[in-house]
Order: structure tokens, then C-alpha cells, then sequence
């Protein structure tokens, strides 16, 4: 069996759209044709892909148990197809095309303003993108080939991804000046972490727990910047990339708590890219300058 793929890219938009109007309005093309290609694919394939509530047209669908997998091969398919277009455009001797690096927050402030001023240096013609989440989202849109790679600050456990180390980054657990140093009190602080996805809060509660701190009471911020300001104001106490926090410790804004071994309190930053998607020209030259010393 061959698939039509004119109409995955029908189903795939109406998936993406949650209508028949609204597919048909970003495609430019009439309702009916929407509806009627829709219903030619489940013919082919022998089963419901949507479900359609009241049977009305211009209601929002539902994707039956078929019609959600066939959505996420679609979404893989279309991803590569525009990541091959632009592979080739920029197959010219990298005198044009773009390369838009991922990277989560902290990476993006204090790691890759280096790297990209190299690369743009090497390459100024090269349209040079740099888009900033937290470790999920950014791993999202890598494999929705938004972003030609990433950078981001824990090991990605997704399907079509793969990730490799790029380097060891070192970790504090910070205070206001007054804190306590001693270990046992500061599972009763009020412990500043991460957003759900975020690289950072995932590592630095695996750490905790290794040195058997149970935080009783957290707070979300959803930036380290954030936090480290936070725990200058007496909010709570963190654990946060050195980086983000040296100037703060060198002005005693902040202190360094310390557990009973600091041995463990370091990350490592990956690199990620997707399994079937080849690296372009632009992305093996960033690639080589990541891997050169400062």
C-alpha cells in the first residue's frame, strides 16, 4: 500500500488546524475539497481517522487511535521535507541559507554568544537564528526540524532524538547571606527551582536526592536569572549553574551553601539532533566550532 501523501498533508493539516474551515482556509482551498480528500484517505486505508462530532462540517475533530498515529509519521514526513529543501539550499558553498541552533536558557546566556559570534564571523551570509525554551519545548521543535540542532542542559528521552555530551557545567547551591550552612537545614528552606521541562530543575532534584534533601517546600521561577535574584531577596535557597551566580557570590549578594561533599554538583550539557535527519553544511561547521577550545 502507497500512501497519497497530497492527502496526509490534507488530514495533517486538519489535524493541526481542528477543523475542516480552518485546513481549508490555510491551504486555500474550498471546504468540501478538504472534507472529501479526508474521506478518500480513510477509504484508502480502511478506517476512521477522525471523528466527526454531530457530523457538521467546520466543527472542531477529534482524532480516532489510527488518525493520531498517522499524525505523528505525517508530522515527521512534512518536518523532513522542509528541512530538505533547505539543506539544499544551503549546499552553495554556505554563501546562503540559514542555520537556527535550540538552546535552553542558561546555555543560551552564558555558553553560545562565543560560538555564534565565531560562526557569524566565518559565515556572514549565513542567516543565523538563535531560538531559547526550556529543554522540552526546544526539544519539541527539533523534532518538528525547526531548528537545525540544540543545545540543552540534560539528557533528552525522546523518541527521533539522540544526544551526545558537549561539556561538564558546574552547579552551587546559593543562599541569602544568612542561610544556614549545614545540609540537614536546608530541606526545611523553601527551595526556588525550574518550570516542569526545564533541564536545570530535573538535574538539580536527581542531585538532591543523592544528598538525601527532600525539599518540603518549593517555588517555581521560570528562569535561573530569575531565581538567583530571588534567593539574593531572602526567598529561598537554589541550586543553579555557577555561571549565573558568580557575580552575585562575588559581591555577596548571595552565599555558597555547602553540603557535606560537593563531589556530584556538576551537569553535563548536551548536544541534540534527530536520528534520520543528515547535518547540513552550516550545521557541521557550527558542529566544528563547538568542539574547538576558546
Amino acid at each position: 500500500m502507497r500512501l497519497n501523501l497530497h492527502l496526509v498533508r490534507i488530514f495533517h493539516t486538519v489535524a493541526e488546524e481542528g477543523s475542516f474551515s480552518a485546513a481549508a482556509r490555510r491551504l486555500h482551498i474550498s471546504q468540501p475539497a478538504v472534507s472529501k480528500a479526508v474521506s478518500e484517505l480513510e477509504r484508502h486505508l480502511d478506517t476512521a481517522l477522525l471523528e466527526r462530532a454531530g457530523g457538521r462540517r467546520g466543527q472542531s475533530m477529534m482524532l480516532t487511535e489510527a488518525g493520531a498515529a498517522l499524525d505523528a509519521h505525517a508530522r515527521s514526513i512534512f518536518a523532513l521535507e522542509r528541512a530538505a529543501v533547505e539543506e539544499v539550499q544551503q549546499r552553495r558553498g554556505l554563501k546562503r541559507g540559514s542555520l537556527v541552533v535550540g538552546a535552553s536558557t542558561t546555555i543560551a546566556s552564558y555558553w553560545l554568544p562565543h560560538y555564534l559570534k565565531t560562526f557569524a564571523k566565518r559565515w556572514p551570509d549565513i542567516d543565523l537564528r538563535l531560538v531559547v525554551a526550556n529543554t522540552q519545548a526546544i526539544s519539541e521543535d527539533l523534532l518538528d526540524c525547526k531548528l537545525d540542532l540544540a543545545l540543552v542542559e540534560g539528557p533528552v528521552h525522546v523518541s527521533g532524538l539522540a544526544h551526545y555530551p558537549w561539556r561538564e557545567e558546574r552547579l552551587v547551591i546559593v543562599g541569602p547571606p544568612h542561610s544556614p550552612e549545614e545540609v540537614a537545614d536546608l530541606a526545611k528552606g523553601t527551595w526556588l527551582v525550574r518550570e516542569v521541562g526545564s533541564g536545570t530543575r530535573e538535574v538539580s532534584f536527581e542531585i538532591l536526592a543523592k544528598l538525601g534533601i527532600t525539599a518540603q517546600r518549593s517555588i517555581e521561577i521560570g528562569s535561573n536569572e530569575g531565581i538567583a535574584r530571588a534567593v539574593a531577596s531572602g526567598l529561598g535557597v537554589a541550586m543553579l549553574p555557577y555561571a549565573v551566580v558568580e557575580d552575585l557570590l562575588a559581591l555577596k549578594k548571595v552565599v555558597k551553601l555547602r553540603p557535606q561533599s560537593e563531589e556530584g554538583l556538576t551537569r553535563m550539557l548536551y548536544r541534540v539532533e534527530r536520528h534520520d535527519r543528515p547535518a547540513s553544511p552550516a550545521v557541521l561547521e557550527f558542529l566544528d566550532i563547538l568542539t574547538r577550545p576558546k
